[in-house]
């Protein structure tokens, strides 16, 4: 709730336009679950990526949907696109930038929370099947886990509720260790 209330706050700020953030749910899923809550293997997403290492090792994922990118687009540049191949790099920059604000308000909340370190590599972002996306946690720490953790709150710009979704994918041993910080056995 708090980095989800950051996450708000910092894109209000960015963007210039009232936005709330629904009460987030977190699911810790399998590849496959994680697919269909998002979308399906075939969509078309955008999607930040940024890695975690420190205290917690892992991979912080943003999925940016069509309707999202067009509310932050049209406040940000007073532009919008039909399909994410027309996006610029310009425009690309401009997403990854907020995907980062983002995702560093989910991870510094963590943080706080637990009382870890936590750097975060510099953002990058890619356009590809919602399956391809998902598959590079996956191929990173599929072999210790076949899960993630998804943070569902939808984004409520003047108003209007936009598509996204934010996954997480620790290693074990982080993910313990979160665990432990936070009193859960």
């Amino acid at each position: 709730s708090i980095g989800t209330g950051n996450a708000a706050t910092a894109l209000s700020q960015v963007i210039k336009k009232t936005t709330k953030m629904s009460l987030p749910a977190v699911y810790v899923l399998g590849y496959n679950e994680a697919i269909e809550m998002v979308g399906t293997p075939e969509e078309i997403v955008a999607a930040v990526l940024v890695k975690m290492s420190g205290e917690i090792n892992g991979i912080m994922l943003f999925i940016l949907k069509i309707d999202f990118i067009n509310a932050v687009l049209d406040s940000v540049l007073s532009k919008d696109i039909d399909n994410y191949m027309d996006l610029t790099e310009l425009e690309k920059s401009a997403l990854e930038e907020i995907g980062n604000i983002i995702i560093s308000s989910y991870v510094n909340a963590m943080s706080g929370l637990t009382g870890v370190s936590i750097k975060l590599s510099i953002p990058s972002i890619a356009i590809n099947m919602l399956g391809g996306i998902l598959s590079v946690p996956m191929v990173e720490f599929g072999y210790e886990t076949d899960k993630l953790m998804y943070i569902n709150a939808e984004f409520i710009m003047d108003g209007v509720k936009l598509s996204d979704g934010l996954l997480m994918l620790p290693d074990i041993g982080s993910l313990n260790g979160i665990l432990e910080r936070l009193g859960v056995s």
